[in-house]
């Protein structure tokens, strides 16, 4: 009972967040699962299901970015493009390692566009 409304809540809450609040709490939630998946360095079904995770928030960014409908200007999707390569490599090389040194970078990279993304947002609001 208790968890259908907490499920409840969150849906509510997920209904009234505009879209760069909605994707900064998808970066917040990535960043949040890799930094679980340091401890779960033994276990690698756990391990690679947050870099999976992960990946697929990069792989619908890479998608958006491609969109021809995309208002991006062309140089911040060139830098969003560059920056979704890199995070495909060093989700690559944590897969391959299972080292939870080489999560760090993934979790700042995500930790700092949520940041960024609620700043902008609250900007916006207050503008």
């Amino acid at each position: 009972m208790a968890n259908e409304k907490v499920l409840a809540y969150q849906q509510t809450q997920q209904a009234n967040l505009s879209g760069r609040d909605l994707e900064a709490m998808a970066f917040t939630r990535a960043a949040l699962k890799l930094e679980d998946a340091k401890k779960l360095t033994d276990n690698p079904q756990e391990f690679g299901k947050a870099l999976r995770f992960n990946h697929l928030l990069w792989t619908i960014i890479q998608a958006d970015i491609v969109e021809p409908g995309n208002k991006l200007p062309p140089e911040i999707k060139a830098n969003i493009m560059s920056l979704s390569i890199f995070v495909d490599k060093q989700t690559a090389k944590a897969l391959r390692t299972r080292n939870a040194a080489d999560l760090e970078t993934l979790i700042n990279i995500d930790r700092n566009l949520a940041a960024g993304l609620r700043m902008k947002s609250e900007d916006t609001q207050a503008g």
